[in-house]
């Protein structure tokens, strides 16, 4: 690694714009694989815990996942800070595939204590489908950044907007396997990680951090600072080219932390990625408990997967637009324009009653405004901080997001079973609210690429 990083200024630029390419084709293409796999589990994740173990703990099952993904976003990224993204990403989908594995065979045995285990570890795949976002940016160009992130977030709208639908079909055809009701779309989920992981294995290469990192640690002016002097937020200084370079060894969560402490900017990022997260998690993982009280177990699938699907295409299938707006508007614009939208679908969603058509819509505007404070949040993030703690900042980012989510999944089972979905509704919005009063304060943000 610190040949890696520590390369002769003499030695041959890389084309960086062949690299990236090959690296965008590549993440779009795993995105769609692995987009299934994570969505073809949520679809049903919520109906088996409640099978299984009740619809209160139905939420705390979901959040599982939720807290899975974050907790293994803090090894993920500090594998990725030491070594690259390719080894990170393969292992958070080597253990999704774990997961799914794991709540398989709880079903079969009705044991709620693995249930929740393999829901834990299933969250590895959305760890490597987040943290293929910022994976994206790595080599991007700075007026590129907010439209190639997003790119790689719309590409799991190609499988995970068809794969709802593929979960009655998934559970069909296990079940003739003799495996139990629901357990099926979690076996096909496990395939879809293994596959993932074993494509970026084989074909990320040259690893893109590693790659942006000897052009930084190669372009940057020589200095006879201190090693211990760290880079002022906000700005260079002459000491930045030794933080890059001793970076693999010594960002971690702590640093991260106190980085993210000392620039507004990213503070921003940071809560607007959790914050919508946090309520797009609290709506959307009981609206297949609310459909399930108005249908029958043989229309319920189906129509769980045209409300998901319809979802996840809001949060999905418009993010180029976002992406291009939020190069174009500004980053904050698009929070704030995000935060409207989460705030219009709580409304349309918690007085929908149980007309389902006004409850898709609902779910619909849930994702686009998911999708705005995402995209821009993660580009606002990804470009307000040093790229030698990128990565474990972007992993506290994730962290966090992780937890906000999962704690908005356990008290949605709660709030559904005893004040009902309408009042779960509205205590997201509530929740929403505090966001567009930070986003409205001024923020002074970096320049990009102004640490090199």
């Amino acid at each position: 690694m610190a040949t890696d990083l520590t390369l002769p200024r003499t030695a041959a630029r890389p084309d960086v714009a062949s690299i990236q390419r090959r690296t965008l084709r590549l993440l779009f293409t795993t995105q769609i694989i692995a987009g299934i796999g994570v969505t073809i589990g949520i679809a049903v994740g919520a109906l088996l815990a409640t099978r299984i173990a009740g619809t209160a703990v139905a939420g705390v099952a979901q959040s599982a996942g939720v807290v899975g993904a974050a907790l293994l976003a803090v090894p993920v990224t500090r594998i990725m800070a030491r070594h690259g993204r390719r080894p990170g990403l393969v292992l958070a989908y080597s253990i999704g595939a774990v997961g799914g594995l794991l709540v398989v065979l709880a079903a079969a045995t009705h044991w709620v204590p693995l249930l929740f285990l393999g829901m834990l570890l299933f969250g590895g795949g959305t760890a490597a489908n987040l943290q293929a976002r910022y994976t994206a940016v790595d080599l991007a160009e700075p007026a590129r950044r907010g439209r190639q992130l997003s790119l790689i977030v719309w590409a799991t709208t190609i499988g995970a907007v068809a794969a709802p639908n593929f979960a009655a079909l998934a559970d069909r055809v296990t079940t003739g396997w003799g495996l139990p009701p629901l357990a099926g779309p979690f076996a096909f989920s496990a395939a879809a990680f293994v596959l993932a992981a074993v494509v970026l294995l084989g074909l990320l290469r040259p690893d893109p951090l590693l790659t942006a990192r000897r052009l930084a640690a190669a372009e940057a002016p020589v200095t006879d600072a201190p090693a211990t002097e760290a880079p002022a937020v906000g700005g260079a200084t002459a000491a930045a080219a030794p933080v890059e370079a001793r970076a693999p060894r010594a960002a971690g969560m702590r640093a991260a932390w106190s980085v993210v402490r000392g620039q507004p900017a990213a503070r921003l990022g940071i809560a607007a990625v959790a914050v919508g997260h946090l309520v797009m998690v609290a709506v959307m993982a009981m609206t297949p408990v609310r459909l399930g009280e108005s249908h029958a177990d043989a229309d319920v699938l189906r129509l769980v997967g045209i409300v998901l699907s319809l979802h996840i295409a809001g949060m999905y299938a418009f993010s180029p637009v976002v992406g291009w707006l939020t190069d174009r508007l500004g980053r904050r614009a698009v929070i704030l324009g995000g935060v409207g939208v989460l705030l219009a679908a709580c409304a349309v969603a918690g007085t929908a009653g149980h007309h389902t058509p006004r409850l898709s819509v609902g779910l619909a505007l849930l994702g686009l405004g998911w999708s705005g404070t995402m995209v821009a949040g993660s580009t606002l993030l990804s470009e307000s901080v040093p790229a030698g703690v990128r990565p474990s900042v972007q992993g506290l980012c994730d962290l966090i997001m992780g937890l906000a989510g999962a704690g908005a999944a356990v008290v949605s089972g709660f709030v559904m079973q005893f004040a009902g979905y309408p009042v779960l509704t509205l205590l997201a919005a509530v929740a929403a609210a505090p966001l567009v009063a930070l986003a409205l304060r001024p923020v002074p943000t970096r320049a990009p690429d102004e640490e090199g």
